[in-house]
C-alpha cells in the first residue's frame, strides 16, 4: 500500500549560492556529518548537496508534513549503500512520524530516486508499507 508520495526539484546555483553565502553553518544545519564527508569527497559536491537537499524535501513532502511536526532537516538522511544506491534513514521526529503513518503490524519502505541534470537536481519519494 502507498502511504506518501514527494518529489521535489532544485536549481543547483541556488545551493551553491547559499554554501557559498553561509558555508558550514548552512551545511551543518542541513546535513548530518556523514552527509557532508559524502558531498565533500564528490568532485561536484554542489550537485551532490542539492539531490539530498531535494530528496529531504521530496521526503517531508510524501510524510505529509514538511518540515513541520516535530521533523527537521537533519531527521532525514541520505546515505548511499555498498553498491551506491542512495538510501534514506530516518530519525527523531521523522520516524515518529512515519511511524505513526503505517497502519498497525506493517513494515515501512521508503523508496528514493535521485538525479541530477545542470543546473537542475531532482529526487522522488515513495513511501509504501506492507503486512
Amino acid at each position: 500500500m502507498i502511504i506518501g508520495i514527494g518529489t521535489d526539484i532544485i536549481d543547483i546555483t541556488r545551493i551553491e549560492k547559499v554554501i557559498n553565502k553561509f558555508g558550514d553553518r548552512f551545511k551543518k544545519r542541513v546535513f548530518t556529518p556523514k552527509e557532508i564527508y559524502k558531498c565533500e569527497a564528490r568532485k561536484l559536491s554542489v550537485n551532490s548537496y542539492a539531490k539530498r537537499y531535494a530528496a529531504k524535501e521530496a521526503c517531508s513532502k510524501a510524510l505529509g508534513t514538511g518540515f513541520s511536526n516535530s521533523v527537521y532537516w537533519k531527521d532525514i538522511e541520505v546515505v548511499n549503500n555498498k553498491y551506491g544506491k542512495p538510501e534514506l534513514f530516518l530519525h527523531n521526529g521523522a520516524k515518529t512520524m512515519l511511524e505513526n503513518l503505517l497502519p498497525k503490524n506493517t513494515i515501512g519502505q521508503i523508496d528514493l530516486s535521485i538525479t541530477d541534470e545542470y543546473p537542475y537536481a531532482q529526487a522522488t519519494v515513495i513511501i509504501t508499507c506492507t503486512d
